[in-house]
């Protein structure tokens, strides 16, 4: 094979950082990309998030003929080839994948998983979810995603990417297996193998076994200096964590409760519905989210009166006034006037934002919770494979080249069954 016709593996971003993974594969006349989100670094207080000021900081990178061209962008990159054929995949709905989709060129087509498609479209519905078009007048304008079956696969001239379930927190994730002039690039996405559907991600395992290179991610490897986080129960998986949940109901028996998790991960809002002692009430978007995915009928209230609830029962709708005086019979979901909760109430924070620490938030967030003299529990179980798992993964696919990203500390995933390359942001390897 002559040198042009090479595999083009360029690494746009999500090195040496958690987020914002975007990387480029390209074949003669085509090139496809995944993911489509931004770094989050809220220490840098920016102003706005128009595209130049994301460009200026760092936080998204500079690329040839990708965003909306209402933009009036100008291209400071190295890249001067424009190809026939481009098409982004996106692996799941976390904002660290998702966020900027509508800044991308509506006639660039993009997929996801059928699950993943609706997800972002849900969480959208309020236009608060991903960055704003500031060219569409709809507020909860979401850019088209052609939704794909699992494991379907989609062919971008000499390029075929198939969708590939895999478990992780955010539902309808997904991994991809590329196959491209006789090479086979697995990614990752993010995946574990403690959640509700193991069974999906050792599935990739299998498609991705000896890919001629393995694009993965590496999150559970980067903190190894953060101060463990004091939790109700010790929590493995994500069957613990509700059983957790359910354990703190029992020996709270008179006392007002609320929770709050993070939405994309809607299995964990369905377990805890079918398995709550007290009748779980979610806001109406979540019982919403429910009802389209699983067909599931859940209890909601009202955060404003302007909701449309006309496709949840209407007999299921609890009144908010309700809520903030019961201490008995509901646990709900809550994600505003915290304020409101009645003193020496508990709340369970279950990977809901603010998500941690590196958040300026959460601090505050604490301190207002604490001012009411609240209860603080978290539950967290986390969508990313542990250090062991990790290196399971990579044992049970046995890549030819891996490349460790979507952490802190990359180096710390080795490939004892082939070559290792810790890519820069920027670089661009040839296969």
């Amino acid at each position: 094979m002559e040198l042009k016709d090479k595999v083009e593996v360029t690494f746009h971003a999500g090195v040496l950082t958690i987020g914002g993974t975007i990387v480029e594969i390209a074949y003669k006349d085509s090139h496809i990309f995944f993911d489509f989100g931004t770094e989050f670094r809220p220490g840098l207080d920016l102003p706005d998030e128009n595209l130049q000021t994301l460009l200026d900081n760092g936080l998204i990178p500079e690329l040839k003929g990708l965003y909306d061209l209402r933009f009036n962008y100008e291209y400071k990159g190295d890249e001067t080839k424009d190809y026939a054929h481009t098409a982004v995949f996106i692996s799941h709905s976390h904002l660290d994948h998702t966020r900027m989709i509508n800044y991308l060129d509506s006639d660039i087509s993009m997929y996801a998983l059928e699950a993943t498609a609706e997800v972002v479209s849900m969480l959208n519905q309020n236009g608060d979810f991903l960055l704003p078009s500031p060219f569409e007048s709809e507020k909860a304008f979401t850019r088209k995603i052609t939704a794909v079956a699992p494991y379907g696969k989609i062919q971008v001239s000499d390029i075929e990417v198939q969708l590939v379930p895999v478990d992780h927190d955010a539902y309808g994730a997904c991994g991809m297996i590329i196959t491209v002039a006789g090479r086979k690039i697995a990614y990752t996405g993010d995946l574990r193998l403690h959640g509700y559907n193991p069974e999906d991600t050792e599935k990739f395992t299998e498609l991705a076994y000896k890919a001629d290179m393995m694009i993965m991610e590496g999150v559970s490897i980067s903190f190894p200096e953060r101060k463990p986080v004091k939790v109700a129960c010790p929590i493995h998986s994500e069957n613990a964590l509700i059983a957790g949940f359910v354990q703190l109901q029992k020996v709270n028996p008179e006392r007002q409760i609320t929770f709050n998790a993070y939405p994309a991960n809607v299995q964990r809002f369905s377990e805890m519905a079918k398995q709550s002692i007290r009748q779980i009430v979610l806001t109406a978007d979540m019982a919403l989210l429910l009802k389209k995915l699983f067909d599931q009928d859940v209890a909601y209230y009202k955060e404003n009166v302007e909701q449309d609830t006309s496709l949840l029962d209407k007999t299921l709708e609890v009144d908010y006034v309700d809520l903030l005086a019961d201490k008995t019979n509901y646990i709900w979901q809550v994600t505003d006037n915290f304020d409101k909760l009645q003193a020496g109430g508990l709340y369970i924070h279950s990977d809901a934002a603010p998500l941690g620490d590196f958040d300026p938030t959460y601090e505050k967030f604490l301190a207002l919770l604490n001012s009411n003299a609240i209860e603080f529990v978290r539950m967290a179980c986390s969508g990313h494979a542990t250090p062991d798992d990790l290196d399971k993964i990579v044992r049970l696919t046995k890549p030819q080249l891996l490349i460790p990203i979507h952490s802190y500390h990359p180096e710390k995933l080795e490939n004892p069954y082939g070559e290792r390359i810790l890519p820069h942001r920027g670089q661009k390897l040839l296969l």
